[in-house]
């Protein structure tokens, strides 16, 4: 088989180590399964894409979504970042790992009055608007409070990302963000809006995007918008390009973070205005692992199973979306054949698996694997399916490894229930 390594996940002899630590040692210290993540990998992603855009006045917002641990948003914020958060819970998070108010911008489609309220109350740099009902509430939740909203509208630039339809997010029958001409009416009612400002137009077209040409595209209809509003008198701050940039699974032809700048800076320099982005995925998902132990291998006729303590509830992605992740042994043996399996978990579903008709070295009950680019929508995306625990997360750095977030426990798991009897 194929063994996939990098500057932060390699065989050091016949074991996997994540930068000077080797895996077994997470694996027999803490159990499995458990997710491990780099965080010079964090770091050295942040500081590649940040000094693609150095020159111009720019700011990074990591998209928390991806990977919500606190000590990983907090690495980031040390970094420089500012934080996009999707939800009450999310902003809650951010805060707690030490977020500054005006590095954090609140997205969604949906934000409810006590988010809203939540935002506004905690002076965040912006609310990213997504309908018009959404801004008459920012207007009269911001009323009630005695203060103005800084407001950005979600524009969909009907662009099609060429990805995968669940997270495809540009395109009109997409339920984000709202049309160009209803986004300009929108901008031109700031008149009769006493407590809203508009401060910016932003985007976001999809997620795991391989070609820069829908984001040149996309950004180059959101530019002729904003000079457009700007003609209107309405004094706009920035353009948000949002996130989406596509990371490599399985040797995916993707481009380069310089690649990128390099096509959408001659938009955004015509516009003379900050540039935000908000990547997630980009920043994590490489970075990250999910170890798991074999409990059983067997054969069905022709087809082999390698069944492990890891399953969907933990990483949802390929049962979810028939995502790729290559997976791999973490220690090296001699004299095993490779042979084509499906690794599954213990979960009572046909849909819970971590890889289908994969070339895999043969695995021995008790043996460890590793599921690679699970820094991105793995803890984040988990359940307690099948009354499972989620997993620990680890965080190494250099020669050491810190437990950011336990194994949950069954007490913690019930102590929320009602009791009946």
């Amino acid at each position: 088989m194929d063994y996939f390594e990098s500057g932060y996940f390699k065989y050091k002899g016949n074991q996997l180590f994540c930068e000077d630590i080797p895996l077994i040692e997470i694996a027999e210290e803490l159990g499995t399964p458990t997710y491990v993540y780099s965080k010079s990998f964090f770091i050295d992603r942040y500081n590649e894409f940040d000094k693609a855009f150095a020159g111009f006045d720019h700011q990074i917002f990591f998209a928390c979504k991806s990977n919500f641990n606190l000590s990983v948003i907090k690495a980031f914020i040390d970094a420089g970042s500012g934080v996009d958060v999707n939800s009450e819970g999310e902003l809650i998070r951010a805060m707690k790992a030490g977020a500054s108010s005006r590095k954090l911008i609140m997205s969604g489609v949906g934000k409810t009055q006590s988010e809203i309220k939540l935002a506004l109350e905690n002076d965040l740099l912006m609310i990213k608007a997504e309908s018009e009902e959404e801004i008459l509430l920012i207007n009269e939740i911001a009323g009630s409070l005695n203060t103005t909203a800084r407001v950005a509208i979600r524009v969909n630039p009907d662009v099609d990302a060429k990805t995968h339809p669940y997270i495809s997010t540009g395109l009109a029958k997409n339920k984000f963000g709202v049309d160009a001409s209803t986004a300009l009416r929108l901008f031109k009612m700031q008149k009769y809006l006493r407590n809203i400002k508009y401060t910016g137009i932003d985007m976001h077209i999809g997620s795991q995007i391989t070609k820069v040409e829908p984001f040149v595209e996309a950004i180059e209809k959101l530019g002729e918008l904003f000079l457009k509003v700007k003609s209107e008198g309405i004094a706009l701050e920035h353009i948000d390009l949002g996130g989406g940039i596509g990371v490599a699974y399985n040797n995916e032809k993707t481009f380069s973070i310089e690649e990128y700048a390099k096509a959408v800076m001659p938009v955004l320099k015509k516009l003379n205005c900050k540039a935000f982005f908000e990547p997630g995925r980009y920043l994590t998902a490489n970075g990250g692992i999910l170890i798991a132990q074999v409990l059983y291998t067997k054969k069905n006729l022709d087809k082999n199973f390698i069944i492990t303590d890891g399953a969907m509830n933990d990483l949802l992605r390929p049962s979810m979306y028939g995502a790729y992740h290559h997976v791999q042994p973490l220690t090296l043996t001699k004299n095993k054949n490779d042979i084509t399996a499906d690794v599954v978990g213990p979960v009572c579903e046909s849909g819970d698996f971590l890889a289908k008709n994969v070339r895999i070295t043969e695995c021995r009950r008790g043996e460890y694997i590793a599921v690679l680019s699970t820094g991105a929508y793995g803890m984040v995306m988990s359940s307690n399916y099948n009354m499972r625990r989620r997993p620990a997360e680890v965080l190494v750095e250099g020669k050491n490894f810190k437990v950011v977030r336990r194994r949950e426990t069954f007490e913690h798991l019930l102590k929320d229930e009602i009791s009946l009897l």
